[in-house]
């Protein structure tokens, strides 16, 4: 016996259950049709025939009271319409006669209907108003009375009618219902128990199948379901059985050992406790550890496995991969900036993007092996770092000034003559107070940047009146250092939108380095050109230029090229924290020997602020 079969002969009861339950329910139903059916047909058609008359009889009495009242035109145009209303009523309600003594009821309401037209056409040929009104009451009025009278109690007739056939539905319904109910229940329990104990046995062989699959998925590869017969299970479980055979052979052979070192490289991701992402070129997913599956919610099976990533972190991993699927290397951040924030329950991560290329066979790029290293840790001890260098340079400023002042007022002699080598010493020590207050000018610039605690006004600006105003401000220095300063004819660039101090100290900062590290003799030079979505201001000038090991750090907090002498290292910093506030972008570009060329870029204005 087939398994379709025995699933047949398994739901047979439960089918003749429902068909008796069905057939009961049906015959209920068409006893309580034929009920509505009757009440329709017998009652509803007369009353609604009693209603109309009784509201013609009160048109035809309020015409004659208009040609009591001297209004016959009103009268005349009101009369005939309800005269005929009442007597087509009336006939429909001598055709539709179903109820004792409903015939006598309307044979009255005929007569008193006859006598009335009678009246009301005698009425209508008077015409003295005190003989009118004599008329309508003494003779009129009981007639439109009788008429109302016979109309109510055919009403009535009717109306206790369908009372009474209801209230025999009601009944035939509620017996109906406890039959049914008894029916069901009767036959439910008998489907019931034939179709677990039918179940039950078909059941069986299944549940052994179960539990083979299931120690089989736990590697027990000699787990067997010992099931008998000719059907589709027994089927099945001889299927099953050689699949577990071959699976044993299978994992003796050298695939088992790859499948073997899978498990291990995935252990090894797992065992990471920073997200780890293998994307294919297409953006599947060809692994992913359980960090990322907890903090990510990435799916290792997913077609496109940045779907599913938060905006942010999806945003990043996506530049993340278009830079290294386009051939240019692999991506290694360079600063805390490039961090992502990740908003969970237990408090905030901040994850850093780190990826290399995954190369096939033939050496082409198949993938992306992406490291989100979790920096929590680290942006926090960066903040305190912040915090603790602001507040020590805000602490400084107060006395370093009042040290600036004094020295100062020493070297004007306010105290006292000075001979010629305590002023050399008093100058020194000025220069010096001057170089520590811009130190701490620059180190509380940077804070509040980074902080975000300074607020830029941004307004529409002339990117050529920014490039001469930063080159008539540092054009004395260049000349005292045998430079040559030029301004190159801007290209029709575009208006920006920036702080024109804040983007005058970046040119200045910019500028001042170009002038220390470029030779006697040399030239800088200011351009801006058009670029994607704004504006390109560059610096470029003839000095040393900036070896590649370095340019990857030369905007860092304190960074020095090693060999240099200058400043603390916090002008480029500083410069690209408030590029980065402007929403713009800051660089170098440089060969050893042939000079350097320092830009930054910032947004466009939009077009229509300038209309």
């Amino acid at each position: 016996m087939t398994l379709r079969n025995k699933l047949l002969t398994a739901a047979a009861p439960l089918a003749v259950a429902v068909l008796a339950q069905g057939a009961v329910a049906v015959a209920g139903l068409a006893t309580l049709g034929r009920s509505s059916e009757a009440i329709l047909a017998d009652n509803y058609r007369s009353v609604l025939a009693a209603q109309r008359m009784k509201e013609a009889i009160e048109r035809l009495d309020g015409a004659a009271l208009f040609r009591v009242a001297g209004r016959a035109d009103l009268a005349e145009a009101q009369a005939p319409p309800h005269r005929q209303q009442l007597e087509a009523e009336l006939r429909v309600q001598e055709s539709n006669v179903t109820e004792p003594g409903e015939e006598a009821a309307t044979r009255e309401l005929r007569e008193a209907w006859e006598a009335c037209l009678r009246a009301y056409d005698a009425f209508e040929r008077l015409a003295s108003p005190e003989v009118l009104r004599r008329a309508y009451f003494e003779g009129l009025a009981p007639r439109f009375d009788a008429v109302r009278r016979a109309a109510d109690r055919v009403l009535a007739l009717n109306q206790d009618a369908m009372v009474a056939k209801s209230e025999r539905a009601k009944r035939e319904a509620e017996r109906t219902t406890r039959l049914v109910i008894l029916v069901s229940a009767a036959t439910l329990l008998f489907a019931g128990a034939v179709s677990v104990a039918v179940t039950s046995r078909l059941l069986q062989p299944v549940l052994l199948l179960s539990t083979a699959a299931r120690r089989l998925g736990e590697g027990d590869l000699l787990a067997r379901a010992p099931v008998l017969g000719g059907d589709e299970i027994a089927d099945l479980a001889r299927e099953f059985n050689t699949m577990a055979d071959r699976l044993a052979a299978y994992r003796k052979s050298s695939l088992g050992e790859l499948l073997q070192a899978q498990q291990s490289a995935q252990a090894a991701l797992d065992s990471l406790s920073d997200p780890v992402l293998v994307l294919s070129a297409g953006g599947g997913a060809l692994a992913v550890n359980r960090a990322a599956e907890q903090i990510l919610h990435a799916d290792a099976g997913a077609s496109d496995a940045l779907a599913a990533l938060p905006p942010e972190v999806r945003a990043a991993a996506e530049r993340v991969r278009s830079h290294v699927l386009a051939g240019r290397g692999p991506w290694a951040p360079k600063g805390f900036d490039e961090a992502v924030r990740v908003d969970e329950t237990s408090g905030t991560r901040w994850l850093l993007p780190r990826a290399a290329p995954l190369y096939s066979e033939s050496g082409g790029i198949a993938g992306v092996t992406m490291v989100l290293q979790d920096v929590s840790r680290l942006m926090r001890f960066d903040e305190l770092t912040r915090d603790v260098v602001a507040t020590a340079a805000h602490e400084f400023r107060s006395p370093l000034t009042s040290l600036h002042m004094a020295i100062h007022l020493t070297l004007e002699q306010a105290a006292g003559p000075l001979n010629e080598r305590q002023q050399d010493l008093l100058q020194a020590a000025r220069e010096d107070c001057e170089r520590l207050h811009a130190l701490v000018t620059d180190l509380l610039d940077v804070s509040r940047l980074q902080g975000g605690r300074v607020e830029l006004r941004v307004r529409r600006l002339d990117a050529a009146s920014l490039l001469e105003a930063a080159a008539s401000a540092a054009r004395a220095r260049a000349e005292r250092a045998g430079l040559v300063l030029r301004v190159a004819p801007p290209p029709s660039a575009p208006d920006v939108l920036a702080d024109p101090d804040r983007i005058g100290l970046v040119l200045d900062n910019l500028l001042a380095n170009a002038i220390r590290f470029t030779p006697s003799g040399g030239a800088i030079e200011l351009r801006v050109r058009p670029s994607d979505g704004g504006a390109r201001f560059e610096v470029a000038d003839t000095g040393p230029g900036v070896p590649a090991e370095h340019q990857a750090r030369i905007f860092d907090r304190f960074y020095q090229v090693p060999g240099t002498e200058g400043g603390a290292g916090l002008g480029l910093h500083l410069a690209k924290a408030i590029v980065d506030a402007h929403g713009g972008a800051i660089g170098v570009e440089s060969e050893p020997g042939r000079g350097a060329t320092f830009w930054f870029t910032l947004p466009r204005a939009p077009e229509e602020e300038a209309a």
